[in-house]
């Protein structure tokens, strides 16, 4: 075996996705494998999402692998970081990617890590494996695109490795190396239907200042219509999926590139229901009626604030006032609508989250999903606040997830203020259906009612560290 991929995320911990049950298999881990593959390498993947820790440690035991490669991103982190200390145990070298280890080089460095892989893996590693056979860890200042630390403690950065031209010649995901069976199963166990997911591009030229973009940069590189096609086919002969799901950052950025991708769908009858992201300048009536009659069961569009100024802030380049007509136009075209809203950002008002709420219930998009911003290391939302950063846990324990900013609004308070702006939206939605169930009514408006109450309460504490 030439190296070990896997990921540190353990579905039986995490209790946020153990409610939603939507399991997808690490597309990049497995786009790494295929394309290592493709070029001869012995390569396995240790998928961890349905097994336990003490699995792994199991594992890895057993097959002991000279090279691990690890995917880690802000939520694995204490996961990985156990992962890394494993795998040192039996005497492997450890290489770490993804959008985190890239932030926090010391930490991790510090911690049994002997490489860190910045941007995109493929090519990196192509290079890297037959690299350490060779020379173990000594000359890596020859490899570009790591981060590791020399003989004399220092970190050294070397120049980044260009990225990849043609995403088409890229294999599809090494789906073969985990077990798909267990990802379908479980969606038709809890969903009463079986998804997957794939690509179509990589990377978002767009400059959200709350946003990472630690691997792909600010590039954006599309697959052409017929490789996505092509591969859709070939999900659809081996796994007959009820629904695909898109997992680009924005799906359809380039409204050519989506209109031929129609028609090349429409060309071979792939018809299959799906769900994906985008954003309200990328859509207008005849994105939404092509993305309509491709089958777009569910889109979810990135509002994050119904105020204007903090999207001004955030620099989102989006209107809220559009992204209302935009939510009413994909539900007049049969296309279920989600969103994203996120409180607490730099220099939001009361009156903001006031202009959210109002904005929703204009809106009434069929689900909301509210969370708290908070500043991950690198991006320029964290530079803009990094003198006012508070951790609430050690780095070892936490995550950049458990970051707040000194002086806004504490964590109580934003807690009611989600609640409440669930509340009022859910009261929205079932008066504008006629809703006859008065007791219900009644709950909802007692809970809004409860949470502004304290939301006034609790309007003066702040986080002060």
């Amino acid at each position: 075996m030439d190296i070990l991929l896997t990921h540190g995320y353990f579905l039986c911990r995490d209790p946020i996705e153990q409610q939603i049950m939507k399991p997808y298999p690490p597309l990049g881990l497995l786009y790494v494998s295929s394309h290592l593959k493709s070029r001869g390498f012995n390569v396995k993947v240790l998928d961890t999402t349905f097994s336990s820790p003490q699995d792994f440690d199991r594992d890895l035991e057993n097959s002991r692998p000279s090279v691990v490669g690890i995917y880690a991103n802000l939520m694995t982190r204490q996961n990985v970081l156990k992962a890394v200390s494993k795998a040192k145990h039996i005497g492997a070298t450890v290489i770490l990617g993804g959008p985190e280890p890239v932030n926090y080089p010391d930490q991790y460095l510090s911690r049994g890590t002997d490489i860190i892989v910045a941007g995109e893996g493929e090519l990196t590693l192509e290079e890297l494996i037959p690299h350490l056979s060779k020379y173990g860890t000594r000359r890596l200042h020859e490899v570009q695109g790591i981060v590791f630390r020399d003989d004399d403690g220092r970190i050294v950065t070397t120049p980044p490795r260009a990225q990849i031209d043609s995403l088409d010649e890229q294999p599809f995901p090494d789906r073969n190396a985990v077990d798909m069976s267990r990802y379908l199963h479980t969606w038709r166990q809890h969903h009463g239907l079986t998804s997957v997911s794939l690509i179509t591009a990589r990377g978002c030229p767009y400059t959200c200042r709350w946003c990472s973009h630690s691997v792909y940069g600010f590039s954006h590189r599309r697959r052409t219509p017929e490789n996505v096609a092509a591969e859709l086919q070939w999900l659809r002969e081996r796994y007959d999926p009820d629904q695909v799901w898109y997992a680009d950052d924005v799906f359809g950025i380039n409204r050519r590139w989506l209109f031929r991708f129609a028609e090349v769908l429409k060309k071979h009858d792939l018809r299959i229901p799906f769900e994906t992201i985008s954003r309200e300048d990328r859509l207008n009536e005849a994105v939404i009626s092509t993305l309509a009659d491709m089958g777009c069961s569910r889109l979810w569009v990135g509002a994050e604030s119904g105020s204007q100024s903090v999207l001004n802030a955030m620099d989102r380049r989006t209107n809220a006032r559009r992204m209302r007509e935009v939510i009413g136009q994909l539900k007049a075209a049969g296309i279920r609508t989600g969103t994203f809203i996120m409180l607490g950002y730099d220099g939001e008002r009361w009156k903001d989250i006031d202009d959210t709420v109002t904005h929703l219930k204009a809106a009434l998009p069929d689900e909301v999903l509210a969370t708290l911003a908070y500043p991950i290391k690198g991006t320029p939302f964290y530079e803009q606040v990094a003198d006012r950063v508070i951790p609430l846990k050690s780095w070892e324990q936490g995550s950049d997830r458990d970051f707040t900013v000194r002086g806004r609004g504490s964590r109580r308070f934003y807690d009611h203020a989600r609640k409440w702006l669930l509340a009022e939206v859910g009261l929205a939605r079932a008066q504008k259906c006629g809703s006859r169930d008065l007791g219900r009514m009644a709950r909802i408006y007692a809970t809004a009612k409860k949470h502004r109450m304290a939301m006034y309460l609790t309007r003066h504490q702040v986080e002060n560290g």
